[in-house]
């Protein structure tokens, strides 16, 4: 694969390569599938033509496991080495139907996305782009909000909170982040798919989606409930009606459009943010599909964790 093509160099999968690959691959893999909805954090994915990765997310993945791994590399495993701790098990039953979805999905990234993504990054400067997607991570705090809440994370809820009320204000409608600069305010995302990890409901089968990229059956029921959860959803680009409920926008065609139009922006603007850490993962990788499977449930399972 939504989240593929090119990451680091080839040098990567040397000894640092090995430490560094799990991180990697979840990125990999959440960027092949950039979703787009609105709603969580690997939830909101408006990832949706990349290939195999969420919205969902890619900064946060970029700031935590890129930067952590590069603080503490011991911390991470290496998702082949099948000795290492937390290993959990690729229970992929549709395993040839998720492989062609897989390969779909690379080659939609490998010959639209990131073409688009390239030329948009050569007249877009980093920092502009840096800004829309704080844009879209700020809209979207309601279902992170509500699921610390789930969760009985309340100083999360607390900080979620905060942090959408200073970069919507200081932060000029959440084109900077303040609360992070400024304030040091930040906090793991969470979505449903993990609360419901944290109640006890197992993953169920591996799947990959058509333009999203990969989830379990239980992330993937998490993502429908994030997208009900962002009131974004239903009073701002309605996705669904609700009987006398207050819309921005009134002419259906048009939110039609709107929507069409967000969607393709954040995952345009998301791959051209991340166009060098996905080089050469595919040259260095046996098994690409296997390898992002196991990343992403290795990455979903710590996630739910801590």
């Amino acid at each position: 694969m939504d989240c593929l093509n090119v990451l680091f160099k080839k040098e990567v999968f040397g000894m640092k390569g090995k430490m560094m690959r799990l991180p990697i691959l979840v990125i990999l893999c959440l960027t092949v599938g950039l979703g787009g909805c609105a709603g969580n954090t690997k939830s909101t994915k408006t990832q949706d033509i990349v290939e195999s990765g969420s919205d969902s997310q890619i900064a946060e993945l970029e700031d935590g496991l890129i930067s952590e791994g590069q603080e503490n590399k011991s911390e991470f495993f290496d998702p082949f080495d099948e000795s290492g701790p937390a290993q959990v098990k690729d229970y992929d039953p549709l395993e040839p139907v998720n492989s062609a979805i897989f390969e779909f999905n690379y080659r939609v990234d490998k010959y639209v996305v990131k073409p688009v993504a390239q030329v948009y990054n050569f007249f877009i400067p980093p920092d502009v782009q840096q800004s829309f997607s704080n844009v879209f991570q700020n809209i979207r705090f309601v279902p992170r909000l509500f699921n610390n809440l789930l969760q009985a994370k309340f100083q999360g809820a607390g900080i979620e909170l905060s942090r959408f009320l200073i970069n919507s204000t200081l932060g000029v409608g959440g084109l900077f982040d303040p609360a992070k600069i400024m304030f040091e305010l930040e906090t793991p995302q969470e979505d449903l798919g993990q609360t419901f990890g944290t109640y006890g409901v197992p993953p169920g089968p591996f799947l990959m989606i058509p333009l999203l990229g990969p989830f379990t059956l239980r992330d993937g029921i998490g993502f429908i409930g994030d997208t009900f959860l962002d009131p974004f959803n239903w009073l701002v680009l309605p996705i669904f009606e609700i009987a006398d409920a207050p819309r921005l926008i009134q002419h259906d065609p048009t939110i039609s459009y709107a929507r069409l139009g967000m969607s393709a922006g954040e995952t345009v603007n998301l791959r051209s943010l991340t166009l060098e850490k996905f080089q050469g993962v595919e040259e260095g990788t046996l098994d690409l599909y296997g390898a992002v499977r196991n990343a992403y449930l290795q990455q979903r399972l710590k996630a739910i964790q801590e």
